[in-house]
């Protein structure tokens, strides 16, 4: 890609938290939408690994190096181009880590109280600081690189919003620094729900406890098949496209967001059909879908030269950028 070429482009930045084992949610929501869409945008994408920590009971250092090698390999195998896209590695630009903590000063704490995320993930717990102020870390990482667009699932939407704030209170404070980004979210399948409770949303780390809630990228073909099957329907038998229970309506979410049908396309092919015919089609297409994404795993897993220079390069590509941001912002506070 050419400098002319790339300054073109509208730029995006995304990146996916190194916990738990990817979905096929994370595929749909993200990975599938960042690779198809590789050659409209200037790309950066990265994995956080310093968001990983937020929870320090749940990590184990063997564990966190497995994972983000395993991301990393997975970024690729879906599809991902060194050559199209910045792939980094987020705790290697330590220009992320700076400017979080001058927006963890910018930021009023009745913004990071309202978040969400943080009350569903401290219930029942005593939280660490990290995991309160996580939201103006993910600040950091998106205004870092002056991105357009933030390609994210719809559960992130709220994180974006806060994004903004944050950067439209930093340039009224201080003057004129980062470009206020907008939310990029797919319209079919922004939110996979889990097959055991399609009114949750499909999580990585849940499906390390439970099983039957995800369909992992590495899941065997026959873990995959018997968790579809077994997936929480209703009491009906049949599809009725006047009456979608959530669970029946997650599968024709799944099904339309993998086979790139529409939504009328969708219900045209399955409604009357019974359960175990969606069901059984849809395994068959997330098996299709999954299969050369494990191949291609396979191949690239154990070349750790490979996936350390990809990152290697990719950190300093992202370096470039992200330092030319932070030092403006040091100067406009007083830091430079």
């Amino acid at each position: 890609m050419t400098d002319a070429a790339a300054q073109a482009k509208p730029r995006v930045l995304s990146g996916i938290t190194a916990t738990g084992n990817l979905t096929i949610g994370n595929y749909i929501g993200a990975l599938s939408v960042w690779a198809e869409e590789q050659d409209r945008y200037e790309n950066f994408f990265f994995i956080a690994d310093l968001h990983a920590l937020t929870i320090p009971e749940a990590i184990k250092a063997d564990d966190l190096r497995r994972r983000i090698r395993e991301i990393v390999a997975l970024y690729l195998a879906c599809g991902l181009d060194p050559a199209k896209s910045v792939l980094f590695l987020q705790s290697r630009v330590p220009a992320h880590a700076m400017l979080n903590w001058i927006f963890d000063c910018v930021t009023p704490v009745s913004w990071l109280e309202r978040m969400t995320q943080y009350k569903s993930k401290s219930q029942g717990a005593n939280p660490s600081a990290g995991l309160f102020t996580y939201p103006a870390l993910m600040a950091a990482d998106i205004l870092l690189y002056q991105a357009q667009f933030v390609p994210v699932g719809d559960d992130q939407r709220q994180h974006v919003e806060l994004t903004r704030d944050v950067a439209n209170r930093f340039n009224s404070m201080f003057g004129e620094c980062f470009r206020v980004p907008d939310a990029l979210i797919r319209k079919s399948g922004a939110r996979i729900m889990g097959l055991d409770d399609p009114t949750a949303k499909m999580s990585k780390s849940k499906a390390e406890t439970h099983e039957g809630h995800a369909i992992g990228l590495l899941d065997d073909p026959k873990k995959i098949r018997k968790a579809i099957m077994r997936a929480v329907t209703d009491a009906g038998s049949a599809v009725d496209r006047e009456n979608l229970s959530p669970g029946v309506d997650n599968l024709l979410v799944l099904h339309e967001a993998l086979s790139g049908a529409t939504r009328e396309e969708t219900l045209d092919r399955f409604d009357g059909n019974g359960y175990g015919t969606l069901k059984k089609d849809l395994a068959e297409l997330v098996l299709d879908k999954i299969a050369p994404i494990q191949s291609r795993f396979k191949e690239i897993h154990g070349e750790i030269g490979y996936l350390e220079k990809v990152l290697a390069d990719g950190a300093e590509k992202a370096a470039e950028v992200a330092d030319a941001t932070l030092n403006r912002a040091m100067e406009l506070v007083g830091l430079r």
